[in-house]
């Protein structure tokens, strides 16, 4: 069953959605067949894994609206499993080991990224919430 969406929230993952593909487009530029496009889109979906895991791990279950924009959006427009699975699929039938690579190093990076990420966010989260309780506590 569809949860209710508002519009709203909608509109912050829509507008997060179009910075995080301008981002990406102004890194990987207008030409899409060099060999370096695979590793660049590894290393910006390396990135964006990392820096979604710092996200999650820092607002946990608060800040829906943010993590909207920002993990949805922004993050969600930047990094591009379509983009990987068609260079794959493209670099199989020119050097499959290539392919291979790239495909075991995306699931790889992403993955440590992730754990990463969480470990820094989670962190943030535990300093601010120190810090919250020391000046409360004042």
């Amino acid at each position: 069953m569809l949860r209710h969406i508002h519009l709203s929230l909608l509109g912050l993952v829509a507008a997060g959605g179009a910075l995080g593909v301008f981002a990406r487009a102004a890194l990987t530029g207008a030409e899409t067949t060099t060999g370096t496009v695979p590793w660049l889109t590894l290393l910006i979906n390396a990135c964006g894994t990392l820096l979604l895991g710092v996200l999650v791990g820092w607002l946990g279950q608060r800040r829906a609206r943010l993590q909207a924009f920002l993990g949805t959006g922004v993050l969600g427009g930047f990094t591009t499993y379509s983009a990987l699975a068609v260079q794959t699929a493209t670099w199989l039938a020119m050097a499959p080991w290539t392919a291979a690579a790239l495909a075991v190093g995306s699931l790889v990076a992403g993955i440590l990224s992730a754990m990463v990420g969480l470990i820094i966010g989670s962190h943030i989260a535990e300093t601010h919430s120190h810090r919250e309780g020391a000046e409360n506590a004042q």
